[in-house]
């Protein structure tokens, strides 16, 4: 991969093709394929990636041409690895939870940014 900015937000799909080497027509469609592919769409409805989405499609990538894997089986590994993740990140979070400190901390965040939604209505 060419060298990627990690303080940027947001690439064009010019710049997410040049960095991995995918077409932007390949990228659309995979885009249709697996629906954890999310980009952003601006006022001017480009296509705007973050980094997340980045990573995802390397690793769809690898797992399409250098694994043998099909459409079909990529997007199982995809939902797995997913599933995986989700489960690491609630038993981690479970963990957290046991210092009291931190429970509280996110509960009090969790406050502040539902009455910044509201203010903002």
């Amino acid at each position: 991969m060419n060298s990627v900015s990690q303080d940027r937000l947001y690439y064009r799909i010019g710049e997410v093709s040049r960095i991995t080497g995918i077409k932007p027509h390949v990228l659309r469609y995979w885009e249709s394929e697996f629906k954890v592919i999310k980009p952003h769409k601006g006022i001017s409805l480009q296509r705007l990636y973050r980094r997340k989405d980045l990573d995802l499609i390397l690793k769809i990538k690898r797992l399409l041409y250098e694994e043998g894997f099909t459409i079909s089986g990529a997007k199982r590994k995809i939902r797995d690895l997913g599933r995986a993740e989700n489960r690491k990140m609630k038993s981690m979070g479970t963990e957290k939870r046991s210092n009291g400190k931190d429970h509280e901390l996110l509960l009090t965040i969790r406050e502040e940014l539902r009455g910044i939604r509201k203010m903002l209505g």
